[in-house]
Order: structure tokens, then C-alpha cells, then sequence
């Protein structure tokens, strides 16, 4: 299956054209029309974009606000489209986070090509994997499958391990119970939500225990694993 393209662009016209040409190579499409939607489309469906087109010129929210507030917590690959073709401009996209930029008019197969090499890129990328996560003095070796916590080993169950994996790689994301589900245990598990919530549980007696928490429950959302508190329920 193909890659997934968050399109943010405010013009039907080259919506529609850049829907076409991108479904026809494979890519699938979500598209927002302003900034604000943009945001949301984006947080929504992370865990499925490969990479965002945004357009520089869109209401209620200006592409270059939008690539900032992205670029804090995230290095999602992001092409800038514009039609403004002044040099400091290309220069304030590239600076604040584009990993590429196009000016309009442009033909598609240019697009394309930059799609191509920005997803091609991230895929190297991914085929060397990380195999040490740190947070704080908690510490995870894939290669050795070992865990420590302030120096300590810490023993864990495959299911235990797997989940703080998860969280790890998605270190300061706020995570859904059914995302996890799907990373942790598959997307076809038959068995109880709250599965999820024992072991957090079992992970926070080990991983908590006497420290300082780094595993924290988001209200209204699901869990995150990072070294700061802020906006985050504390729990016991």
C-alpha cells in the first residue's frame, strides 16, 4: 500500500488536480483547507501521514505557523508550496523546518520527483533502526533486551517490554488505549480495552517505582512516556 500525503491547500482547483495525481501514483490523500484544519487532520491521523504538502498562503492559520507548531514535536517530512518565489522566503521556509520547497506554478512530475527522494530519504532512514532509547536515567537496549533504571536492571515480561517500547519510540506523544492495542498487541485482539490500563499498571511498579514518573496518563486521551509533567495528569 501506498504512502499516506496530509495536502493542505485552500484552492479546489489544485485540490482536486493534486488528488488525482497523487491517488494515480499510489499515494493516499487527506486534505485540509486552512491552518486550523490542517492541525487537526494532523493530529488525528499521525501515526498514518508519510509526509505533508502545505501550502505557505492559507486562512486562519499561515502554512509557515503551521510547519512551527509541527516542527516542536515532530520531523514528520514537510514540502513547502508557494507561490512566492522571493529568496528570503524559500530561505524562512527551509529555516523554520521545510525539508523541501516548490514554487506554483510547477509541473506534477517535479512534485513527484521531490515526494520520491523525501520518502526514499526517510525510508534509509528507517532501515537503520534505533536500537538504544533514553529518557531521563531510564534506558532501553533493543540489541541487548535489556532495561534500566537508574542503574538498575529491570526485568520485564515480553509484553511488558513490548509496550514500553512503544512508548519509548513514541517518546512525549500522547498515545490512545486503542493505539496502543494496535502496536502492542495487533489490530485483530479480541480481548478487553482495559488490558491496556493493567499493564501500565505492572510497567509503572517497575519502571516508577521509587523514581521520579515518567509514565503519565494524558486526561480524555491515553498515556505518554516523557521526562516532562506538563499537561499531563499525575496519578499514583
Amino acid at each position: 500500500m501506498g504512502q499516506t500525503i496530509l495536502l493542505v491547500e485552500d484552492e479546489e482547483s489544485l485540490i482536486s488536480f493534486l488528488k488525482t495525481e497523487l491517488k494515480f501514483e499510489d499515494y493516499t490523500v487527506i486534505v485540509a483547507r486552512d491552518g486550523k484544519e490542517a492541525l487537526a487532520r494532523y493530529t488525528d491521523a499521525r501515526q498514518q501521514i508519510d509526509l505533508i504538502i502545505l501550502d505557505w498562503m492559507l486562512p486562519k492559520l499561515d502554512g509557515l505557523e503551521v510547519m512551527r507548531r509541527i516542527r516542536k514535536n515532530d520531523d514528520i517530512p514537510i514540502i513547502m508550496m508557494t507561490a512566492r518565489d522571493y529568496i528570503g522566503d524559500k530561505v524562512a521556509g527551509l529555516d523554520n523546518g521545510a525539508d523541501d520547497y516548490i514554487t506554483k506554478p510547477f509541473e506534477i512530475e517535479e512534485l513527484l520527483a521531490r515526494i520520491r527522494v523525501i520518502i526514499r530519504r526517510g525510508k534509509k532512514q528507517a532501515d537503520s533502526p534505533q536500537t538504544n532509547y533514553q529518557v531521563a536515567d531510564l534506558s532501553l537496549d533493543t540489541k541487548a533486551r535489556q532495561v534500566h533504571r537508574a542503574g538498575q536492571i529491570i526485568q520485564l515480561t515480553q509484553r511488558e517490554y513490548n509496550l514500553l517500547l512503544t512508548l519509548l519510540k513514541h517518546r512525549g506523544e500522547a498515545l490512545t488505549r486503542d493505539e496502543l492495542l494496535d502496536l502492542v498487541w495487533g489490530i485483530d485482539f479480541v480481548g478487553q480495552l482495559n488490558i491496556v490500563d493493567v499493564y501500565i499498571r505492572y510497567l509503572r511498579k517497575k519502571i516508577d517505582f521509587e523514581s521520579k514518573p515518567l509514565i503519565h496518563t494524558v486526561r480524555g486521551v491515553g498515556y505518554t512516556l516523557r521526562d516532562d509533567d506538563a499537561n499531563v495528569e499525575k496519578t499514583e
